[in-house]
């Protein structure tokens, strides 16, 4: 019977990839779990959502009361970034949930705001001293030049006289050693190891050697300046979603691994440490993108976003986007059971791969999109591209339909057809380029063009299969024959935009000052930088996704000797 033929149909289609979103979706060993499932410190910024230091709209106490609560499991100690904006009642929530504190002051280039801080940090520490522990001033003001190391050195010396705790001050590694008169004025050297952004950046695999290695590189430098201070990592951590850099995958199941291993590193060596940071930041994303919002070890609804303990899974949430996948499949199966069951067993299966597959790009679009729009606009674009992929994959199955049952082509759903092409091959020319001219923190969108993508590749597979052979053409993939001769500069711009990527991305290593000390002749240099990029898998699928979306647009060769 025609529709039993349909029925195993699709539930060969759903097995198939059930089986593979769960063999992909196996929780994994993610190494030794936290001792006592407790961190020793954990940077602590309570800004949940709508809240940021940008627009001044700054944490209330209750927001600082529930955080303390929230991290008081899970680790020991917060560290602070600001004595203000919001922040004035955490030592005495700090001191209700058991919890100690590295206070510190947001330093910046204005010196009256500068000098309110550090009066405020004064006050708070000698008000504090049973929970304030140790005291931060200044956070990476050297990278990002906002004052000069004399400055910073005389805040230094104003708030050691000031206090009785230890003081320090926070930056990258390389801070440390391009000015090494810090050694001699912190009471304890606090450096900020980050493999992820690491000019050079490490896979995760080398992430913790690498964290040991600078470690030591800092000890044998202060002990070169005649100094023997404890070092503590005032801040390490992974990314759980964002844009890959290099070899360095941002990931959810990274994020644990390095966790749980840093902290193997710190106890083997015996320096301390603080991991960045208790809940993920979506203000963070004006600046640093998507992968600046997601460093929490709990999400923006305090919520885990991995475990401290046992084995972890990279999405907690595969099944509910399976089962909406294959929820929209038998919605298309219903809707075009009669055609169906005019298909034979074969293209049957062709058509409902084609749906399942679009399907799923389109529920993992929306979601990880979803889950990634941090302000009114980007939900709006988010929406604005479910609706577009949606709207296509209606009328790329409806075309794969007509071309499995050796139809005529429909003229006005060619002519939709063909402009969504348009349309999505335009979008990808801006992002491509917009990658290419400043993509330090920009995410590679392949998810967003993977249905158009499968669409020129599925089509060609139907094409194959009714013995038409390899077509790729906009007019044979939409069904008309309009062939305008501008479409060809769409292939020549998505083409050109692979070389301008790869060039983009492999200047924006070499550019940068440490990959600049490690390879400061341009012939050495060249070849590291370009493996980087070429190291990059999120990179390398978007140039695939381009130059399949620019193979309709390429002029055909059969086509002029038809036409002579």
């Amino acid at each position: 019977m025609p529709s039993i033929k349909v029925l195993s149909s699709l539930i060969l289609v759903v097995l198939i990839h059930g089986t593979i979103a769960w063999l992909c979706n196996r929780p994994q060993d993610a190494g030794p779990d936290v001792p006592a499932g407790k961190l020793r410190s954990l940077s602590f910024a309570p800004y949940h959502a709508g809240f940021s230091p940008i627009t001044q709209n700054f944490p209330l106490p209750e927001h600082v009361e529930q955080d303390v609560r929230a991290v008081a499991d899970k680790t020991r100690n917060i560290r602070t970034y600001s004595v203000r904006g919001g922040m004035q009642p955490t030592p005495e929530f700090a001191r209700r949930y058991g919890v100690d504190m590295m206070m510190g002051a947001w330093l910046g280039d204005g010196h009256a705001e500068n000098k309110i801080e550090i009066q405020a940090l004064i006050a708070a520490a000698n008000q504090n001293p049973d929970v304030v522990k140790r005291v931060i001033v200044g956070n990476e003001v050297l990278l990002r030049k906002d004052m000069d190391i004399d400055s910073l050195i005389g805040y230094i010396r104003q708030v050691k006289q000031a206090i009785k705790q230890p003081v320090t001050f926070a930056d990258v590694w390389s801070s440390y050693m391009q000015y090494p008169q810090l050694f001699k004025e912190v009471d304890f050297i606090t450096i900020h190891i980050l493999p992820y952004w690491e000019d050079e950046p490490v896979a995760i695999e080398h992430a913790a050697a690498h964290v040991e290695n600078i470690v030591r590189l800092i000890s044998d430098k202060a002990r070169e300046m005649g100094v023997d201070k404890p070092i503590l990592i005032g801040e390490s951590g992974w990314p759980s979603i964002g844009r890959q850099r290099g070899a360095a995958v941002p990931g959810v199941v990274n994020a644990a691994r390095f966790t749980r291993e840093l902290i193997q590193v710190a106890n083997r060596q015996g320096f301390d440490y603080n991991i960045v940071e208790a809940f993920n930041q979506p203000w963070k994303s004006n600046s640093e993108g998507v992968v600046g919002a997601n460093w929490g070890l709990l999400d923006i609804d305090r919520e885990p976003v991995f475990p401290l303990t046992g084995p972890v899974t990279e999405n907690p949430h595969w099944f509910r986007q399976f089962a909406w996948a294959v929820g929209l499949l038998l919605l298309v199966a219903a809707c075009d059971f009669q055609r169906l069951q005019k298909l034979s067993f074969s293209r049957m299966l062709v058509f409902l791969t084609l749906g399942q597959l679009f399907c799923i790009a389109l529920v993992d679009m929306a979601w990880l999109n979803w889950r990634t729009s941090y302000s009114f606009w980007q939900q709006a674009y988010t929406v604005f591209m479910i609706i577009i992929n949606a709207s296509l994959a209606d009328g790329l199955l409806r075309r794969c339909y007509d071309v499995l049952q050796q139809l005529p082509a429909n003229k006005r759903l060619a002519k939709n057809l063909r402009a969504s092409y348009l349309l999505f091959s335009l979008l990808a020319i801006i992002k491509t380029y917009q990658l290419a001219y400043d993509g330090r923190y920009l995410s590679f969108s392949a998810e967003q063009f993977a249905i158009p993508a499968l669409g020129i590749l599925g089509l060609a597979a139907c094409f194959v299969l009714t013995r038409h052979g390899f077509k790729f053409g906009l007019a044979e993939l939409a069904g008309n024959t309009e062939k305008p001769h501008w479409q060809r500069y769409l292939a020549y711009l998505l083409c050109l935009g692979a070389p301008a990527i790869l060039i983009g991305e492999t200047y924006s290593f070499m550019s940068a000052y440490d990959f600049i000390q490690a390879h400061p002749d341009f012939v050495q240099g060249l070849p590291v930088a370009l493996g980087y990029s070429l190291q990059n898998r999120q990179l390398l699928l978007w140039l695939t996704c381009i130059l399949i979306l620019s193979l309709p647009f390429w002029p055909r060769r059969i086509d002029k000797a038809q036409a002579g």
